[in-house]
This record gives C-alpha cells, sequence and structure tokens, in this order.
C-alpha cells in the first residue's frame, strides 16, 4: 500500500488519480471512476470530485493508496 501525503484539507478523486501515476491524465482518471474500477473505504465511488481525506483508503485493481497528513 502507497502512502499519499495530503497538504492541504482535501483531494479531489481524480486529482489524486493523476498525482499518484495510476492514471495519466484526467480524462484518464474520470474514466476509471465513470466505469465503476475505483473504491474508497471499500465501496465504490462514482463521484469524480469526491473529497479525500486523511484515514480514506482508495483502491483500483491491485493498487491501494492510504491518504494521511504526516
Amino acid at each position: 500500500m502507497q502512502t499519499f501525503i495530503l497538504e492541504g484539507e482535501y483531494i479531489p478523486l481524480i486529482q489524486l488519480l493523476k498525482v499518484t501515476r495510476v492514471a495519466q491524465s484526467g480524462g484518464e482518471a474520470q474514466m476509471l471512476v465513470e466505469e465503476g474500477l475505483v473504491k474508497v473505504n471499500g465501496n465504490l465511488e462514482s463521484r469524480k470530485r469526491a473529497k479525500l481525506r486523511p484515514g480514506d483508503i482508495v483502491e483500483l485493481d491491485n493498487v491501494k493508496i492510504k491518504i494521511s497528513n504526516t
């Protein structure tokens, strides 16, 4: 599991997918969410701009990303 250090209050889901290089572009990130391939905290997430905060865990295929503030 990789950890993403959050510098602000939250990060939108599609932005997280881009900055962690899970998706190569914003369009690809949106497509992954639209196709129902992304889970947040174990639940399918359909909101592209879902606000992710410390403690959230994003899953896609065999990739897991934990949001942390430290």
